[in-house]
């Protein structure tokens, strides 16, 4: 569980004349119980982190007093950074940074949370300005050729002041230090690793002796970004998507915060989060789009990943034992059985995402039953095709789990070396410097120096062809993943018989195999 630094000290939020307490206090009486917005901030963490760190101005104490965790008071910028490098530096657990005023669903706390990103930021970007056509209004100056400013425009009551692309912060400025072309701000949640904590901590408190030059817009969260992407912490982005955010300063924003937060169906968007976004074509279309329902109809009855799992064993079994009849009916019975014991296999993961229920022994029954739901049924095939007459299929059935057996150990092994593969330093540019011209420099180097090369090009190319639906699915369904594979045993073996299975079985498990030992090579080689 992550260790939460809650801010509310940060200069941005703009207090509302003859407004006494801080944006946190403010009451949301529209909610049951009518909390107040730090009130209901604690209730969401307390199962994350029951004492949190909280750092605040001396002003503002008094509201603060009397809530769980330790309560460090400020006077200044200065202080805020150095409060925050203290409360940090020797943490030896994940930190989340939030605004004490954030209004924010508990689902996208945790989706945050759970980022295995070195640092993972909330952000939003600028519209893109279009012309009276709807065409993207294309800046005059190429971005290679634009200066660093000082941003004073404002996007949700913050300074854009930060540069984004689709993944991560290349750029972020202050008062004093200029940015090329801002397009976003950070909206408050920041997800970082604890091997950062010290980096963090060490440029907070060079910022902080450098606070004489910041601002009364400065952002104490964008500043944290700042600091990270200057020492080349690579911070990741992500959108709030169809989740709420929202940083409240008065209570007209309260009011109005809530009443939109009100037209969000988290529920939904947590069913929808339960499930993976980088399933196959058949997953996608044919089981995720109805899987995620049985999920939360399990989940509400007290059903754990783990019986899910056990029922999708028992429909692989009963699946094989049907193939084993070798009868016309048994086949077109096992086709719908295996499909079902896919289904399920999709659903217990669901299960677990939806209600947070994770465990070793689970994911261990999951990844070692999947092998032998597949491997059963090729059994009860080859014992199905003796049955019927159709011959002696059982070398065809060991070729077939063979292939299947090596690519699983090829996919550990690839995934194991590439884990152990150090990323690429990003660079980093000392936080005295004023403009971010250096830093987009070694960055343009960096880039040219790792796309240099006929393997890389040619990954690169291939890559950018992902961008078109027909090429994306195509790749995801050539590797021949299990959605696609008990998909062809359930289609193939209900309309031919077991001969016909395990040939394509092997046709297009060699072919899958082929494409992914050739990339791999090529990647490794790059």
């Amino acid at each position: 569980m992550p260790r939460v630094v809650l801010l509310g000290s940060s200069p941005s939020p703009d207090i509302a004349p003859g407004q006494v307490a801080p944006p946190a206090a403010l009451t949301l009486p529209a909610l049951p119980g009518c909390p107040t917005v730090i009130g209901k901030l604690h209730g969401q963490i307390a199962s994350i982190d029951p004492s949190p760190v909280t750092i605040v101005r001396s002003g503002d104490a008094t509201f603060y007093r009397g809530l769980p965790g330790q309560l460090v008071t400020t006077s200044d910028l200065a202080g805020d950074l150095r409060a925050v490098a203290d409360a940090i530096e020797h943490s030896t657990e994940n930190l989340l940074f939030l605004p004490t005023n954030s209004l924010i669903h508990d689902e996208l706390i945790y989706q945050i949370t759970k980022s295995k990103r070195g640092a993972l930021a909330l952000i939003t970007k600028e519209p893109r300005e279009e012309d009276e056509n709807g065409d993207t209004v294309v800046a005059d100056v190429p971005i290679d050729e634009a200066l660093p400013e000082i941003g004073d425009r404002r996007l949700e009551g913050l300074p854009v002041r930060v540069r984004a692309r689709k993944s991560r912060v290349i750029s972020v400025g202050s008062a004093f230090h200029a940015v090329t072309r801002p397009n976003s701000v950070i909206l408050g949640p920041l997800h970082l690793h604890h091997k950062h904590a010290a980096t963090l901590a060490d440029a907070c408190r060079e910022l902080a002796d450098m606070a004489h030059l910041l601002g009364p817009d400065d952002d104490l969260v964008q500043l944290l970004v700042l600091c990270l992407v200057r020492r080349g912490v690579s911070v990741g982005v992500r959108g709030r998507r169809d989740l709420f955010f929202r940083r409240i300063s008065d209570p007209v924003q309260a009011a109005e915060a809530v009443a939109e937060m009100s037209t969000f169906n988290e529920d939904r968007a947590r069913l929808n989060n339960a499930v993976k976004g980088a399933d196959g074509f058949f997953t996608t279309y044919f089981v995720s789009t109805y899987s995620r329902f049985i999920a939360r109809w399990a989940a509400r009855r007290g059903l754990t990943p783990n019986q899910v799992t056990l029922i999708s064993i028992a429909l692989g079994v009963a699946a094989a034992l049907c193939f084993a009849t070798g009868q016309r009916a048994g086949m077109i019975a096992g086709g719908v059985l295996i499909y079902f014991a896919f289904v399920f296999d999709c659903v217990d993961g669901q299960v677990a995402r939806y209600a947070r229920k994770f465990g070793v022994l689970g994911a261990w029954l999951d990844a070692t039953f999947d092998r032998f739901k597949e491997y059963v049924v090729f059994a009860g095939l080859a014992v199905g095709a003796a049955v019927s007459g159709v011959g002696d299929v059982w070398v065809l059935a060991l070729i077939a789990l063979s292939v299947q057996s090596i690519r699983h150990l090829l996919d550990f092994a690839y995934g194991a070396a590439n884990r152990r593969k150090p990323p690429s330093p990003l660079p980093s540019v000392p936080l005295s410097v004023s403009p971010d011209t250096g830093l987009r420099q070694a960055l343009e180097e960096r880039k040219m120096a790792r796309n240099t090369g006929g393997i890389r090009s040619l990954l690169k190319m291939w890559g950018k062809a992902g961008k078109y639906r027909t090429v994306h699915w195509a790749r995801k369904m050539i590797v021949f993943p299990i959605g696609e594979r008990f998909a062809a045993i359930a289609i193939v073996s209900a309309l031919f018989d077991a001969r016909v299975t395990f040939l394509v079985l092997i046709t297009w498990g060699a072919v899958g195999a082929v494409y992914s030992l050739t990339g791999r090579l090529m990647r490794s080689l790059a």
